[in-house]
């Protein structure tokens, strides 16, 4: 035998590989636990929720068409009758606008109603209009520049508006006082005035916007009170049990009762006339009011004893300068 022949018993022999030992009657016992216990778990809410995704982007993309059993919808059996065609589009031949894929599913991930998103398109929308509205208007002020005597002149309108509105709403108190004056009823000697609820048209036009204001305030006030205390706490609660001493000893001798009148939520187009008027216009109507029904001169500060009105200048402001 020669060298370079080699001795098949002196090859290397590679060592079996080493056979996995079977398992163990514990482990055996444990794999058997572990897989029960994958089987009676519950999928969290996640984990459902993936998987209905998933479904869901898989019935999308695929189409009816392609389906085996696409032969035995009654759907597309009735539209086959109407004379569509795998592959072709709804509607009349020749319409190239006709749709040809179905209309997209949007699923909704938020809790925002049906149209939500459209309305916060549109406010969005309104919102950058309205900006840039507002940005124009403020790049025209600051290229037109007021001259300073058109600065003064504004300034001194809207001083004199002001003060004609403040001589309006000082004439209204005037006139209410005397006419209150005139239709005052006192009872029980004085001790108790009643001032009796009447419809807010029954009172004159002229200080009428200022009795509907006096009456929303004290209704709005009521309301606020009426939340802190009880009706029975009240300094206007009248107690049918109550006899005079008590009243005298709970302060109730001398008590003005207010109600509210009923039409003062209703609508008054004769006050809104009389709203619109220019403020010297009112100013002039309640002055010319007093004169003629009080004797009372506005300008003068002083109630005549007689419509003659001896000593007075005359019926404007620049009479009596």
């Amino acid at each position: 035998m020669s060298d370079s022949e080699e001795d098949y018993m002196s090859m290397i022999i590679p060592d079996a590989p080493a056979s996995k030992p079977p398992p163990t009657s514990l482990q055996r016992r444990k794999e058997q636990q572990r897989q029960s216990e994958l089987r009676a778990r519950q999928k969290s809410k996640a984990e459902r929720a993936a998987e209905d995704e998933a479904r869901r982007d898989a019935a999308l993309q695929t189409s009816i068409l392609d389906a085996p059993a696409h032969q035995t919808s009654k759907g597309l059996a009735m539209m086959a009758r109407m004379g569509f065609r795998p592959g072709g589009a709804l509607g009349a031949r020749g319409n190239d606008g006709a749709a040809r894929e179905p209309i997209a599913i949007a699923v909704k991930e938020d809790r925002g109603g049906i149209g939500m998103e459209s309305e916060k398109r549109r406010r969005a929308r309104e919102a950058e209009e309205a900006a840039a509205a507002g940005e124009e208007a403020e790049r025209r002020k600051r290229v037109k520049v007021e001259e300073p005597g058109e600065y003064r002149d504004r300034i001194a309108r809207e001083r004199e508006a002001e003060r004609v509105e403040r001589m309006v709403a000082s004439a209204q108190r005037i006139l209410e006082g005397m006419a209150e004056e005139a239709e005052a009823e006192l009872t029980q000697e004085g001790r108790s005035r009643r001032i009796k609820a009447r419809p807010l048209k029954a009172v004159n036009v002229l200080w009428r916007g200022l009795a509907r204001q006096r009456e929303e305030k004290e209704r709005d006030r009521r309301m606020r009170h009426d939340l802190e205390q009880s009706l029975s706490r009240l300094p206007t609660y009248e107690d049918e049990d109550e006899d005079e001493d008590d009243k005298r000893a709970l302060g109730k001798g001398k008590t003005t009762v207010y109600e509210v009148a009923d039409d003062l939520d209703e609508e008054d187009p004769e006050l809104d006339e009389f709203k619109i008027l220019e403020p010297p216009e009112r100013l002039k109507r309640l002055v010319a009011y007093m004169r003629d029904e009080f004797h009372y001169c506005f300008w003068c500060k002083f109630r005549y004893p007689d419509e003659t009105m001896d000593g007075c200048p005359g019926l404007t402001e620049e009479d009596h300068d």
